[in-house]
């Protein structure tokens, strides 16, 4: 059965899990996404994003000013019924096919670091989302259809954070979700009853407009606040459409951020950005003369205010990226 609920704020790591978790954002540091700096694009080798699976509670992107963190009570909210139309009622779920260990293994983990040729594209990118999220607590397959082929496998954990996406997509034993990986709009089919998984709702949503420079934070449909950006210039743009918040990054000697948000999407022109995949981002901004302006490398930067309220957003939400 689903759990819907709002989501607390993170547990911090065991004491023997510290070590492993710091490395972990120390690599998940390297994409510092296409718009964080000002340097030129290098073409360095990314590395694999690994790492232990995390605890299982749903984080909020929390900045490194409230680590302690303080948690709300949850409340139950209603199941929602707004996204892609489903598919026919069946009387019994397609069950999926046999995926032997060496197929798996051969399989592209989906990160941001990897390519998914075979994933089929969202079917509506500037559609309405669900509202449902999911978090696998062991790697998942991930396939092209309901029954169909494999595709990827969908890790615990995202440079350094639990992984939680969202669903697009549903019909009987199986839901659709979106995929952080290359080329951008990917998604494919998790199989519901094979355990591992946990699902949920977030009322949150963050609206961002590209032509107006204006970033929006809804909670429930209602407004938390609005503010002024900068994004992707007319050479480096900010790719839109439909994507969420990936993973939650504290940089521990920050140059231009305290924090970072990177997105399930991807820069369009630049394959790869300062050894990182070219990944699109939320994150601060020291000089505010660049708010209104299209300026970075892709990525969205945000004033200040912006960023303490982005922290307290659940990874997973969904994230609509307008022209």
């Amino acid at each position: 059965m689903r759990d819907h609920f709002r989501f607390s704020c993170p547990r911090r790591p065991a004491g023997r899990q510290a070590k492993t978790a710091l490395l972990a954002i120390a690599l998940a540091l390297a994409v510092l996404t296409v718009g964080c700096s000002t340097s030129a694009p290098q073409a360095s080798a990314p590395p694999q994003a690994t790492g232990p699976p995390h605890a299982t509670g749903v984080p909020r992107a929390t900045a490194p000013s409230s680590a302690t963190g303080r948690s709300r009570s949850s409340a139950t909210l209603p199941s929602r019924a707004t996204g892609a139309p489903q598919a026919a009622t069946r009387s019994h779920p397609l069950a999926p096919p046999n995926v032997s260990a060496a197929q798996i293994a051969r399989l592209p983990v989906a990160t941001t670091y990897a390519t998914t040729p075979t994933a089929p594209q969202d079917p509506a990118p500037f559609g309405a989302e669900t509202g449902t999220v999911l978090h696998p607590t062991a790697a998942q397959v991930i396939y092209t259809r309901p029954g169909g082929p494999a595709e990827a496998t969908l890790p615990a954990t995202e440079l350094g954070s639990p992984t939680w996406v969202p669903v697009v997509q549903s019909q009987p034993g199986w839901d659709r979700i979106l995929l952080p990986t290359r080329p951008n709009r990917s998604t494919g089919w998790i199989y519901l009853s094979g355990g591992g998984l946990r699902i949920a709702s977030t009322p949150y949503r963050v609206e961002v407009s590209l032509s107006t420079y204006r970033l929006t934070i809804l909670d429930g449909g209602r407004s938390l606040g609005t503010w002024t950006i900068a994004d992707g210039a007319a050479g480096t743009p900010t790719p839109a459409g439909r994507t969420f918040l990936l993973a939650s990054l504290a940089p521990q000697h920050p140059t231009y951020s305290p924090l970072i948000l990177p997105l399930g999407a991807h820069s369009n022109t630049l394959t790869t950005y300062g050894g990182g995949p070219g990944t699109v981002g939320l994150h601060g901004w020291p000089d505010p003369a660049v708010f209104g302006h299209a300026a970075s490398h892709g990525c969205v930067r945000v004033p200040a205010a912006a960023l303490r309220a982005l922290s307290q957003i659940p990874l997973g939400s969904p994230v609509m990226i307008t022209s």
